[in-house]
């Protein structure tokens, strides 16, 4: 799995959308004061003995940052999305020399050696891993010297992150349909968009069969259940979303009325309303922010996913719109609770990441 086995050109150049310069510093600033932040910290930790009692940096000396290990991972790849959509930005020599310090060979040693250890199998999966090789398939998409640089750094750690999601993908019999970390089709579609980057069609095989196992039958999606109280990621959108990857647009359309029967064919039918926020200070209620966030992106990834004159893609543009509306306005970093990872959140909705 060379890191020269996908060209710069392989993949073009992202558009920046909705995302303005003023916009893209704003998120910026939040990853760049949390990447090197140590604490306060949350470590996913298992002490094994007494020589396991280190802080984090030594743990994990490149993604101890902002709170997490993948929200620390997903911050550096904000600040290679937005370098690579603004070059030339104000930020921009700022984000370069935040990534210079974290994405060194040593530093990601020190990573392989502490996330690929036998007795930490579980680890940040599936989300933080996915989110790791998300990073890398921002890297190796990037014609500039320094982004090579690193992603030729980052791909040991890639490796083990990939071997990792492989190895699991067999065992798993059921599929993880919770909004949060653990729910397994968010980073199934993230790690179908790397594989689809270095061109690893075992991965692709392995989340197919996933597919076919998990998703392919299931029927009449509860949408009206969510959200749950600190959801920040949709079960029934984060499931279309990735099959619209998996299938052709014919079958997907087919397969989306089966799964989601509601999403109107007429305008002015109110359908899925945006979260409620009632307390950004606090950690879990905060994760609404990011589920009207992702719902947006995936509403949009479903709308890409069929046929143009489908009837139901102006409908689902619509509630996408509502969500972002009401939800970027919150990307502050006010609460260190929310600035830490909300960040993120936005700068994929905005700048299309998943398109």
């Amino acid at each position: 799995m060379s890191v020269l086995s996908v060209s710069a050109s392989a993949a073009p150049a992202p558009s920046a959308g909705a995302l303005d310069e003023a916009a893209a510093a704003r998120f910026a600033h939040l990853a760049l004061a949390c990447t090197h932040k140590e604490y306060p910290n949350k470590i996913a930790h298992v002490l094994a003995s007494e020589e396991d009692v280190m802080p984090p940096h030594y743990l994990t000396p490149a993604f101890y940052g902002c709170f997490d290990w993948h929200s620390a991972v997903h911050g550096h790849w904000l600040l290679v999305r937005l370098l690579k959509l603004f070059p030339n930005a104000p930020f921009a020599k700022d984000a370069r020399a935040s990534l210079a310090a974290s994405l060194t060979p040593k530093n990601i040693a020190g990573e392989v050696e502490y996330v690929g250890r036998e007795d930490r199998a579980s680890f940040e999966r599936p989300y933080g891993l996915a989110w790791l090789l998300k990073l890398s398939a921002e890297l190796r998409t990037w014609d500039d010297p320094q982004g090579r640089q690193w992603a030729i750094a980052l791909v040991p750690l890639e490796t083990v992150a990939a071997t990792k999601l492989k190895s699991w993908l067999p065992k798993l019999h059921y599929p993880i349909r919770i909004g949060e970390h653990d729910q397994t089709a968010f980073s199934f579609g993230l790690v179908w968009d790397w594989a689809n980057v270095v061109g690893d069609a075992q991965m692709k095989l392995a989340l197919v069969d996933a597919d076919q196992r998990f998703y392919r039958g299931d029927r009449n999606c509860p949408l009206s259940y969510e959200p749950s109280g600190q959801d920040f990621l949709s079960p029934c959108l984060s499931e279309a979303d990735f099959m619209r990857r998996v299938l052709e647009p014919e079958a997907f359309g087919k397969w989306l009325g089966d799964f989601l029967p509601q999403i109107p064919v007429k305008a002015g039918v109110e359908w899925l309303q945006p979260g409620v926020v009632t307390d950004r200070s606090d950690p879990k209620l905060a994760h609404i922010d990011g589920l009207n966030l992702s719902r947006a992106w995936m509403l949009e990834g479903i709308a890409h996913g069929l046929k143009p004159a489908d009837k139901r893609v102006p409908q689902l543009l619509a509630a996408a719109e509502a969500h972002r509306a009401a939800a970027l306005p919150a990307v502050t970093g006010e609460h260190y609770e929310g600035g830490h990872w909300l960040g993120t959140f936005a700068v994929y909705v905005t700048s299309h990441a998943g398109l």
